[in-house]
């Protein structure tokens, strides 16, 4: 049986899954061809990625060396980061769809020494992206043809026990128009993993799936939950609802989700489906569990989906600082499930803090502040791990919420100005600044909608300039500010997809500081993605609408 604390480091968990179930299926491979699709069991993962941590020792990476890799969702990917992980190497995970904006700032931040790249994917030609960002000093290496592999009888031994060194190093946006660099250790990443695995009662009768980026936090997350629990998951580097779902039935999955858009996707493509074949069935009839987090669940969408799929909806909450703060699990009640992100997890313990610092009671709301093993060591720059915790050594989340008398978390709002847009986090102060580089801008908001699909759509306010020949205002559209946004190296991901003319924007405070509050409240709709009409409010009148 699992008992994490004789677990320490992450390679010390793959050598126990690989004693425990050898000869157990890890993963499926849900892009292979025809009927001999690629199964891999745990013992030839271990094995495999012992070959390749040789591999990548003959390059000259070793403990504490700074590997960046920016690889999608495949076997391989997982394979070369428990690879990295036998050899203590320091791993910074990038997001396959971030381009040269997000790259470059990583790559001159993270000081990496050498950085894994797939070739061309998806169109972009990520060796050539990141040969014209890298130094002299940066080896840049293409794993498109194979990862290397070497004889394991080269390596030195695994690191050993818990050191509290980093080892992983995420990016994420935060509050600043700059990523955040966020350090982790292996023991916080398993704590994440095992609070994973405890709510969700996985066991090795379950079929998984992983169909979200693993560069995401999430990653490592549910790889260590599936070590933990003995189960195996179905990969594919790009998800598409409906191809998802024939290869989940074809595999028998019993746990599916990411996101909530994850559920919405599904959702409608179960009611297109039904459309045109009533007597199709269940989407996917093996699946008895969604889950996933990143933004929040609309009830009426937990209530919607659970009905159309036949399944649980088992929502949570994290961050890339804390990968696993709370989750509901399939015993919840479906109040609870609907209305919650479930109980704090093993190795998070929850405190709500008023703005004077002190504990507020059950069923009041405040600050989510979090401590335990599942919160990161710090942040890369030292400024911000002094902001990011109070003088008890707790990680101040920057979200609201309050914890109810049954023990579960209500998360109400956030103090940060980030949007949540398919679970990936979102500067609004990255956009905005850019959204002005445009010269028919003169002031811009950038804020987070309520959407049914992706949790948050990203909305651009603005007003215009006046012409320089003083004959009115130049015309502004969507598809002109997003062509300006892209030549400016913005990621797809982070595009407004709503853009407002208005003459003035709301301001208050002795700042004068933009009222954000007011314009999601404008322009926020019910929440399903429909546009609703803007009357002329407190502020002035829209100039046009695009």
């Amino acid at each position: 049986m699992f008992d994490p604390a004789r677990i320490h480091t992450l390679w010390e968990l793959v050598e126990y899954r690989a004693r425990a179930s050898g000869s157990a299926p890890m993963f499926f491979d849900g892009d292979g061809d025809g009927d001999g699709r690629r199964t891999v069991t745990f013992g030839e993962v271990r094995d495999e990625a012992l070959r390749v941590a040789a591999g990548f020792q003959e390059l000259g990476i070793g403990a504490g060396t700074r590997v960046m890799w920016q690889l999608p969702t495949r076997i391989e990917t997982v394979v070369a980061s428990l690879a990295l992980a036998r050899l203590g190497a320091v791993q910074t995970p990038v997001i396959p769809l971030h381009r040269e904006r997000e790259v470059g700032f990583v790559l001159a931040e993270s000081a990496a020494e050498f950085v894994l790249v797939p070739g061309v994917w998806r169109g972009c030609d990520h060796d050539a992206m990141v040969r014209g960002l890298a130094g002299d000093g940066v080896r840049v290496v293409s794993v498109a043809g194979g990862l290397p592999v070497g004889d394991p009888g080269a390596l030195p031994e695994p690191p050993q026990g818990e050191d509290g060194r980093t080892r992983w190093v995420y990016y994420t946006s935060g509050t600043t128009a700059a990523p955040k660099g966020v350090e982790h250790t292996d023991a916080s990443l398993i704590a994440g993993g095992v609070g994973l695995a405890t709510a969700l009662g996985m066991s090795a009768d379950d079929v998984g799936s992983i169909a979200f980026p693993y560069a995401h936090i999430a990653g490592p997350d549910y790889v260590i939950a599936m070590l933990v629990s003995g189960f195996p998951a179905v990969v594919l580097d790009t998800f598409e609802a409906e191809r998802a779902a024939g290869v989940y039935r074809r595999h028998g999955v019993t746990m599916a989700g990411g996101s909530t858009a994850f559920y919405q996707a599904f959702h409608d493509a179960s009611r297109r489906r039904r459309a045109t074949a009533p007597d199709a069935g269940r989407l996917i009839p093996s699946l008895r569990l969604l889950s996933g987090g990143g933004a929040p669940l609309p009830p009426e969408l937990y209530r919607e989906a659970g009905r159309e799929l036949g399944c649980a909806i088992v929502h949570g909450y994290g961050m890339t600082e804390c990968p696993m703060i709370a989750m509901g699990t399939p015993y919840d009640s479906d109040e609870q499930l609907a209305h919650t992100v479930g109980r704090p997890v093993a190795g998070a313990r929850v405190r709500i803090v008023r703005a004077d610092g002190s504990e507020a009671p059950t069923g009041e709301a405040g600050e989510v502040t979090v401590a335990g093993t599942v919160v990161f060591r710090r942040y890369t720059d030292p400024a911000l791990t002094a902001e990011a915790f109070d003088a008890e050594g707790r990680f101040r989340t920057g979200d609201l919420g309050y914890l109810r008398a049954d023990g579960h978390l209500v998360l109400t709002g956030r103090l940060k100005d980030i949007i949540i847009r398919k679970g990936e986090n979102i500067s609004a102060q990255e956009v905005e600044d850019l959204v002005h580089t445009h010269p028919a801008v003169a002031e811009a908001a950038v804020i987070g909608l309520p959407d049914r699909e992706r949790g948050e759509r990203v909305c651009a306010v603005v007003t215009l300039a006046e012409a320089a020949d003083g004959n009115g205002t130049p015309g502004l559209t969507l598809a002109a500010l997003t062509a300006h946004l892209r030549a400016a190296g913005l990621m797809t991901q982070k595009l407004p997809e709503q853009l407002e003319i208005i003459e003035t924007l709301p301001r208050g405070g002795p700042l004068g500081k933009v009222l954000k509050a007011a314009l999601r409240e404008r322009y926020g709709g019910n929440g399903t993605g429909r546009r609703r009409s803007a009357g002329a409010g407190g502020f002035g009148p829209p100039a046009a609408r695009r």
